[in-house]
């Protein structure tokens, strides 16, 4: 079995509000010296099969369902 984890995340350029809000909230709770806060989607798919076909398949899943290509890049790891 093999363990795929894929990063989703916003293109550069393209609006974050989750992350702007979460910079806000923390900036209100007295944090200081924050820069920035980015969202990022993490999957971890446990999948059959060798790590070639595997990345193939997850690239797919990405391609198909898990990120835009318009506003999204991702990146797979096979652990």
């Amino acid at each position: 079995m093999a363990i795929a984890e894929v990063r989703v995340e916003l293109k550069k350029g393209v609006a974050d509000p989750e992350g702007r809000n979460t910079l806000k909230a923390l900036e209100l709770l007295g944090f200081e010296g924050l820069k920035d806060v980015k969202t990022v989607k993490v999957f971890d798919i446990f999948l059959d099969g060798d790590s070639g076909e595997v990345e193939k398949r997850v690239d797919e899943m990405c391609r198909r369902l898990l990120a835009n290509p318009v506003i999204h890049n991702y990146s797979i790891k096979i652990k």
